[in-house]
């Protein structure tokens, strides 16, 4: 008897380790326990990442008319951010503010004919996003606050998000009037949202 149900324990073992529907199953379970926030509301910020990131692309490439495109599309998944889960309080009313500047920006960033206004609007932004998602506590992601010194006038500062390290620059750019794309790794990270870590 006590062989039969180690045989059965083991065949269920290899089963669940050789099954990829199983595995991906266990995994979703443990990443939405880990998480603090839901699963709708991760994978809505994630979603807005992802337009962002493509939004910072087209900055780099000098591509004015997809960047207010991206703005748009972005403007409108900050809409659907599902806010109304996160706890009554300070942080939640924080974070509803910060969502509204980030709109406005948005809404500043469409509205703009020249690229290094859209830039600017870019910057605070980022800004914004940056307090946001430390505000609400992001934790399904590192993600590095980055800083450019001379992005306007080659003396001001500005900011961008990103997941990597590494630097690609959105103010600099690929196609500089003066700098060409010598200056698309000119930058630092500035700082972390890094919550992955204190679950």
């Amino acid at each position: 008897m006590r062989k039969l149900f180690i045989f059965l324990l083991s065949s269920n073992f290899f089963i669940a380790c050789n099954n990829p529907d199983s595995n991906k199953a266990v995994a979703d379970n443990a990443a939405t326990k880990q998480s603090k926030h839901s699963a709708g509301f991760n994978q809505s910020i994630q979603s807005a990442m992802d337009s962002y990131y493509n939004l910072t692309e087209a900055f780099v490439n000098w591509d004015s008319v997809k960047a207010s495109s991206l703005a748009t599309t972005l403007n409108a998944k900050l809409d659907s951010l599902p806010l109304d889960e996160l706890k009554n309080g300070a942080s939640a009313a924080k974070a509803d503010s910060l969502i509204g500047n980030a709109k406005k920006d948005l809404t500043a960033m469409i509205a703009a004919t020249g690229i290094t206004t859209k830039r600017h609007a870019l910057n605070a932004f980022s800004d914004h996003f940056f307090e946001f998602l430390n505000a609400v506590q992001y934790d399904r992601q590192k993600l590095y606050l980055q800083e450019c010194p001379m992005a306007f006038n080659d003396t001001e500062p500005g900011h961008w998000l990103s997941a990597q390290d590494s630097i690609r620059n959105p103010y600099m750019g690929l196609h500089h009037p003066y700098y060409k794309s010598g200056m698309i790794e000119c930058g630092e990270n500035k700082a972390v949202v890094n919550f992955t870590e204190t679950k």
